[in-house]
């Protein structure tokens, strides 16, 4: 495979280069055993068993029209014929179509948002349809998730130099704009109050981080709004300075105050995809080189410090190419996520407390094996993808 962003790759870093080489395979190999032909869609996620007698396998729960819209967003940017092998023989755009097709049936505003967004990329004639569809669901003055807000955006973005969607970019923008709290960089878990519980209405995650970011990103490179990539910038270097000594992206933050509540879990998708393809999205629309972070990011998926055993080596690898996954995350295994909410109710009161004891009681040795098609569909569009100027 090559792209412009593997290519810099290869020259800033030849392991991290044969490494993502090594995980975009991986992303064709695993893909075709999420499609489910007979529903055309993408399973919700893979999940690993045991049977009573040991044995390993895979087993597909669910499906999500969500992810099967991310991984038509990333998939495009494969040859066709490689396209056709993940898609029941069909083409992206012609996945992105079908998909299209089944808008009237979606209600939730977040799958909407990236069914349009791919229609966008792939100049789905009925484009205008599916953000008409977004529209229905976006109700004015109702607060969002601001992950599904920064879709939105994303989605219009890419439509603009097809349909007239200023009015509705600009209140998108305005939005997402509006949702940080005094002069945090960072943004929080929805755009305004209802939709997220007082107690826990400061804790953000690192997707409400990533989404916006690149979405204001994506909305400078189709016009010119240096205010919308100076806090695409912002949010960036927060992170990135936040970011762990093994190259750990961060889950839970304090949007108040732009500090990390809790790290743990700490998930594949996005050391190897959701990281690199905001970052990368931000240095190609003008902003900030934050490369080294994403290299950090990236070398985290083969050396591991939490599950590092005693000589070094992996207790348990994240990349298993003979189940064709990454697993999921590394998380504490604390009761009912007992720390995130201890750590979550503790912050709301006492900013930037750390209750150190229970990182000492819950270490993050535990691994979720599961792996989602949005993953390796972000790690397509990361890796492979370019920000159209």
């Amino acid at each position: 495979m090559t792209s412009t962003r593997l290519a810099a790759l290869a020259g800033e870093d030849l392991p991290l280069h044969t490494l993502a080489e090594r995980l975009l395979a991986l992303a064709e190999a695993g893909l075709p055993a999420m499609y489910l032909p007979g529903a055309d869609t993408f399973v919700f996620t893979r999940a690993g068993t045991v049977s009573p007698d040991g044995t390993r396998r895979l087993e597909q729960r669910g499906t999500s029209t969500r992810y099967a819209a991310i991984t038509a967003l990333g998939a495009r940017f494969l040859p066709e014929d490689r396209q056709r092998a993940l898609f029941g023989g069909r083409s992206a755009g012609a996945f992105a179509g079908l998909l299209v097709e089944r808008l009237p049936g979606v209600v939730n505003l977040g799958d909407a948002a990236l069914v349009a967004w791919a229609a966008a990329e792939t100049g789905h004639p009925k484009l205008s349809d599916a953000l008409d569809r977004v529209a229905e669901l976006d109700v004015p003055g109702r607060p969002q998730y601001t992950v599904e807000a920064a879709w939105v955006l994303s989605a219009l973005a890419a439509a603009r130099g097809t349909v007239d969607v200023e009015d509705r970019l600009a209140a998108a923008r305005t939005r997402l704009l509006a949702a940080r709290t005094g002069d945090s960089p960072l943004f929080p878990h929805a755009t305004g109050p209802g939709l997220v519980p007082g107690y826990r209405s400061h804790v953000a995650c690192f997707a409400d981080q990533t989404y916006p970011l690149q979405a204001l990103a994506r909305l400078h490179a189709s016009g010119d709004d240096p205010a919308a990539l100076a806090a695409a910038d912002a949010c960036a270097a927060r992170i990135c300075a936040l970011q762990g000594d093994g190259g750990q992206w961060w889950w839970h933050y304090d949007a108040r105050r732009g500090d990390v509540i809790e790290g743990y879990p700490v998930y594949s998708v996005h050391q190897h995809a959701m990281a690199p393809t905001a970052l990368l999205d931000l240095t190609e629309a003008g902003g900030t080189d934050f490369g080294a972070a994403v290299r950090k990011g990236l070398r985290w998926m083969t050396d591991v410090p939490e599950l590092a055993g005693p000589t070094g080596s992996p207790r348990e690898p994240m990349i298993r190419e003979d189940y064709g996954v990454t697993w999921r995350k590394v998380y504490r295994g604390d009761p009912k996520k007992a720390v995130r909410a201890a750590r979550g109710l503790t912050t709301r009161v006492v900013p930037g407390a750390r209750l150190a004891p229970l990182d000492r009681i819950f270490r993050p040795l535990a691994v979720d094996r599961e792996c989602r098609p949005y993953e390796f569909g972000w790690m397509l569009f990361a890796w492979l993808g370019e920000l159209p100027r």
